[in-house]
């Protein structure tokens, strides 16, 4: 047996007792992290500020109106936060609705998780605006069992609410889900929940890439590599 066929028959035995899995959306699911760096980019510029490091790494976690808040007390920013919400949004629709693709293969990875009867949620710090007509567009809309966002439980993905929240919208326990997501925050979050963690890459996330592989069960780069192994 090869080194590669024990790990999946590892992966295999830990996959047994799951009913359920729990997936990120944004560059977990989809390749749409250019989208929020464009509007990072493009919003901040427009008024004279630079995008800088620290910015990006405080608000990649974030749930959507938190980011604003953050954002508008940062900057001192005359616009209210529905405001920012509201233009971020606007600059953001028009890519997820016609031009964020599905991961490779990950939707036929959910197809096999169904088939296989197993539950899947989703919780991520989307927004229904964005998400529903990207899902459509990519024939991922009514996979989903549940979708759950962390305006929801007013918390972000530093705190393990949304995916406890998740699991009991499905009517599971935590530890009968596996967790799919693409930044650090989110898997140590799932495993501080007595989940199993899955961690997806994402070009976005490079610069972590070796704490996201430490902190998961498994770490893939495509989805076509746990195929076959629920």
């Amino acid at each position: 047996m090869t080194n590669m066929e024990y790990k999946d028959n590892i992966w295999r035995i830990a996959m047994a007792d799951i009913r359920a899995a729990i997936f990120d959306f944004d560059g977990t699911l989809v390749d749409s992290m250019y989208v929020w760096e464009k509007v990072d980019k493009d919003f901040l510029s427009k008024r004279g500020i630079p995008v800088t490091a620290e910015y990006t790494d405080n608000v990649r976690s974030m749930f959507f109106e938190t980011a604003a808040v953050y954002t508008k007390s940062k900057y001192n920013l005359p616009e209210s936060v529905d405001e920012i919400m509201n233009i971020w949004l606007q600059m953001a629709h028009k890519e997820y609705a016609r031009n964020v693709k599905v991961k490779k293969d990950a939707l036929r990875y959910l197809k096999e998780l169904k088939l296989r009867g197993i539950m899947l949620g989703m919780a991520t710090s989307s927004n229904p605006y964005l998400l529903m007509p990207c899902l459509e567009n990519n024939s991922m809309d009514g996979l989903f069992d549940c979708i759950c966002y962390t305006s929801e439980v007013g918390m972000n993905k530093s705190n393990p609410e949304i995916y406890v929240y998740t699991a009991k919208k499905l009517g599971v326990r935590p530890e009968e889900c596996v967790v799919f997501e693409d930044i650090i925050e989110g898997l140590n979050s799932a495993k501080s929940a007595g989940m199993k963690t899955v961690a997806v890459y994402d070009k976005s996330n490079e610069a972590y890439i070796d704490e996201i592989k430490a902190s998961a069960d498994k770490f893939i780069l495509s989805y076509s590599e746990i195929i076959g192994l629920t």
